[in-house]
């Protein structure tokens, strides 16, 4: 790829970023559709969150999860938040409290602060998993709840 085509690339992201953020989604789709279908993580997070919550288009669940999931599998610790909120919620997907733990893990151990408090309350109460004061401790003192259970 040249330096030109990487420029347009890194154009295209940040102005459907710009548009995302700005909440014109139908501009932010135009731009970052392109994008999420050739694999690029923030364009798949973004488009995620359009279509699970019909953000500038229709909702369609299929296409959220499988956004978001490719994301959180690239790394994308956002994604992975999103990710185990869908397993925990059961929405986008079927339900299941071992997924939603494994993912949330994987954004926690990449320091998201709000993955940290999910697992800790989840534990804490029992949520989703057998409840386990000894690691709701663990992330909630993770989180910075030094005061935790």
């Amino acid at each position: 790829m040249t330096e030109q085509n990487n420029d347009e690339l890194d154009m295209a992201l940040s102005s459907g970023i710009a548009a995302f953020e700005a909440k014109n989604f139908s501009q932010a789709n135009a731009f970052l559709r392109p994008l999420a279908d050739q694999g690029n993580v923030d364009a798949q997070y973004r488009m995620a969150i359009m279509a699970q919550n019909g953000l500038g288009m229709v909702p369609n669940a299929m296409q959220a999860f499988g956004w978001m999931r490719s994301a959180a599998e690239q790394g994308n610790a956002m994604a992975q938040h999103g990710l185990g909120f869908m397993y925990m919620e059961g929405e986008c997907v079927d339900q299941d409290g071992a997924k939603a733990v494994e993912w949330f893990e994987k954004a926690a151990e990449q320091g998201l602060v709000g993955s940290q408090t999910t697992l800790g309350m989840m534990y804490q109460q029992g949520n989703g998993v057998p409840q386990d004061m000894d690691k709701a401790r663990y992330w909630l003192r993770r989180a910075g709840f030094e005061d935790a259970v």
